[in-house]
């Protein structure tokens, strides 16, 4: 078992505790056609109540951060440290019946992400990674260390993609998309920006691409793919990825390959 930190450990119980939640809401979405609310109103207050669980147990621990949430919005003035938030990454795919969504918890300090954690209660997966020393993946029973995929061919590599943009944006990705999918093995899309960023830092996936993201969606993700030794830039090649919501990485032989057509 790797070492985990302090704050990691805290930030891993908060995110077991919001599980718990998660998961028995999960079991009740086949209830939904007789329930008088509908499936957009039950998912709305499973994020509450597993957004409250997290800020029940990181503010008990450290009472002096602020928070960044999805639901519970900013409250961050005057904070040098704060946690950011999504209970529910993947809420489509969860009103769906579709087990795959996950929760996620960033630690900002002093204008950087430090740390993070990511977890799959159904797959009963955590990622989580601190600053400068790499980025693991928890089991039930085993815990290992992550590194991207060394892939160096375009035509044998698997690109992750989620895009949330604008109608007047979107032909103008799509074709650069089409370009994309001409060279690579296969493109995928799987609704949770949050699994994307974990299985593209796990090696699962050669390349990921990013655009419209917020930042409770990206803000562990970002750590780490840069702590599994990814090349991490926006689609501009420059490194604004947290502010302008946008992420192009990969190993750095593949990233050099993708920004080349994403450019145009």
């Amino acid at each position: 078992m790797a070492n985990r930190p302090a704050h990691i450990n805290i930030m891993v119980k908060a995110v077991m505790a919001s599980a718990k939640s998660l998961v028995r809401d999960f079991g009740e979405l086949e209830n939904l056609q007789v329930s008088k609310k509908g499936p957009k109103d039950f998912v709305t207050a499973a994020d509450v109540r597993s957004e409250e669980t997290l800020k029940y147990h990181l503010g008990e621990a450290y009472p002096d951060y602020g928070f960044l949430a999805e639901e519970g919005g900013d409250e961050i003035d005057g904070k040098e440290s704060y946690w950011i938030i999504d209970p529910l990454d993947g809420t489509l795919n969860f009103m769906h019946g579709f087990p795959h969504f996950a929760i996620n918890v960033a630690l900002y300090q002093k204008g950087e992400i430090v740390a993070g954690v990511t977890y799959d209660p159904i797959l009963d997966e955590l990622f989580w990674a601190t600053k400068g020393q790499g980025l693991f993946l928890s089991q039930p029973r085993s815990d290992r260390r992550l590194r991207v995929a060394n892939r160096r061919k375009l035509e044998e590599s698997i690109l992750i993609k989620g895009h949330h943009i604008t109608p007047e944006r979107r032909s103008e990705l799509m074709g650069r998309i089409q370009s994309l999918q001409s060279e690579m093995a296969g493109i995928r899309q799987t609704g949770s920006s949050a699994l994307n960023l974990a299985y593209f830092a796990a090696g699962r996936f050669d390349g990921l691409w990013l655009e419209g993201q917020s930042k409770w969606d990206i803000a562990p993700g970002l750590l780490f793919a840069k702590e599994a030794g990814a090349i991490v830039t926006d689609m501009n090649g420059k490194f604004d990825m947290f502010e302008s919501g946008s992420i192009v990485a990969a190993n750095d032989t593949i990233h050099h390959k993708m920004m080349k057509i994403i450019k145009g």
